[in-house]
């Protein structure tokens, strides 16, 4: 049976990608750029250990006199930290042009991802400032991000809430800070009494007979039973739902499983109800149907409802479920026989048909010796032109062909080339977007805008999952991976 890579992707873009930009600014400053995003880069001197900002024209924006380190915060924003001269050690919040917007001085601060909020300290005190260098919160004892939207201020050895605004959103005091989780966390009071806070500092359930151990699933608990070890579910309201006789317990999106005997049991959070199986675990696909997992007794998968009744008997040797123009579908493999399978477990290709890539719109097959885009939805097929074969095993988001000439190229999900057939082989990786492009006996990189990002003069390559190095002449050369955030691979 041939191994089949799904490949789900969402779309290509038409914009420079930052990585080709940082080349071609690299080789008209003859420095290296680095860390480039909506117009600005970062270069760095390691002959005088500094750094300096460069727009998208090529211009230095900013240039610090001394030795320094600049740090990427978003768009036009960065740290300034100084290594040498009368600011030695100090660090400055500037914009693209080097304005200091929080002065330097010696502090240190603290971010949250995409929020354009800094905790400051500076002399044993925190403060809050937001990307312009405007105060938000003064300085306190202590401050801590509690979320993406909530501060915990301590004050008197007490904390407090506060919003990314700067106000305080409760009167309630807490003995710790805390981090909460999807805007709630577990407040435990005593052994088996505890309750849920928001993050207004509202309690929002109350717990005086069960020990609490995951509330990932809110409404829905996970308790236990320290002294026996054993798990169950109650509700908001400490109704009891499954009681405390399983050995382990997991948190799903739509569903809790449970573990008892080497057997699963799915609660069902909709129902409120437990299901039982007479299988070690199941993994959800949609619409309430799961596939089973294969264990030592058999090396094979069914496909079940939540109640138990069977759609598929356990004699598959793959299922994967995923989403085409939005619509839920099913690879399955059976006897080297693979099947593609619509929601209710139809199949949806005509006789003759092999499936060799799954995107996220369209899934391209072979009849014979000819390959078509299948759009499952419409059940329309459509002819893709001067194409020999699709290169097995790789690790991408396109397709690496071949064509009547014997070269290789790429096309999306849509047959269309993004990299032209002129080359001799090319190789993908799992870990990025870029790949090796081969002419001949010498290599280079480039990617799926057909950017050349290494040129092909390299005698050899080699590859972990962050980089790829490219020897020519016994020296070497890195290029990081640029992961892409469409790709799905199972």
């Amino acid at each position: 049976m041939k191994k089949l890579i799904f490949i789900l992707l969402s779309g290509f873009f038409s914009a420079q990608t930052n990585q080709y930009k940082e080349i071609l600014l690299s080789k008209q400053l003859g420095k290296e750029v680095h860390s480039y995003s909506k117009g600005y880069g970062i270069v760095s001197d390691a002959k005088i250990s500094s750094s300096s900002i460069i727009d998208s024209l090529g211009n230095i924006s900013f240039n610090y006199p001394f030795k320094s380190e600049i740090l990427r915060l978003s768009k036009d924003r960065f740290i300034l930290q100084v290594k040498d001269g009368d600011a030695i050690g100090k660090t400055a919040l500037i914009d693209a042009k080097g304005n200091q917007l929080i002065p330097l001085d010696k502090f240190k601060y603290k971010t949250w991802e995409n929020k354009d909020r800094l905790i400051v300290s500076r002399d044993g005190k925190d403060g809050v400032y937001d990307y312009n260098g405007k105060e938000i919160i003064p300085f306190q004892d202590k401050i801590e991000f509690a979320n993406e939207s909530r501060f915990f201020i301590k004050r008197d050895k007490l904390w407090f809430i506060y919003n990314f605004d700067g106000q305080q959103v409760s009167e309630r005091e807490f003995k710790e800070n805390l981090r909460f989780y999807k805007g709630k966390v577990y407040l435990n009071t005593g052994t088996k009494t505890g309750e849920v806070v928001d993050i207004d500092g509202k309690t929002v359930s109350q717990f005086s007979d069960h020990y609490i151990e995951d509330i990932n699933g809110f409404p829905f608990l996970i308790t236990k039973d320290i002294a026996r070890n054993k798990y169950g579910i109650v509700d908001e309201n400490e109704q009891v739902l499954a009681e405390n006789i399983y050995e382990q317990a997991y948190v799903g999106r739509n569903y809790i499983y449970l573990i008892k005997d080497n057997k699963v049991s799915v609660f069902d959070k909709t129902q409120k109800k437990v299901f039982p199986t007479e299988y070690h675990y199941v993994n959800h696909l949609f619409n309430g149907n799961f596939k089973t997992l294969k264990d030592y007794k058999n090396p094979k998968i069914a496909v079940i409802k939540v109640s138990g009744e069977v759609i598929l008997p356990k004699e598959y040797d793959v299922v994967e479920s995923f989403k085409i123009k939005g619509e839920d579908y099913v690879f399955v493999s059976k006897d080297n026989e693979e099947k593609l399978l619509d929601k209710n477990f139809e199949s949806v290709l005509k006789d003759g048909f092999q499936i060799e890539k799954i995107f996220f719109n369209n899934v391209i097959v072979k009849k014979e010796e000819t390959y078509y885009k299948f759009s499952p939805k419409d059940k329309s097929y459509t002819p893709i032109k001067d194409i020999v074969s699709i290169k097995p095993f790789q690790f991408y988001p396109a397709i690496i062909c071949k064509n009547k000439e014997n070269l290789y190229g790429m096309l999306d999900e849509e047959g269309k080339e993004i990299v032209p057939f002129i080359y001799d082989d090319i190789v993908s990786f799992l870990s990025g977007d870029e790949v090796v492009v081969q002419k001949g006996d010498k290599f280079g990189v480039t990617n799926l805008k057909n950017e050349p990002l290494k040129e092909v003069v390299y005698d050899k390559y080699s590859a972990d999952n962050k980089k790829l190095t490219l020897t020519k002449d016994k020296e070497s050369e890195v290029i990081d991976f640029s992961s892409s955030e469409d790709k799905v691979m199972f």
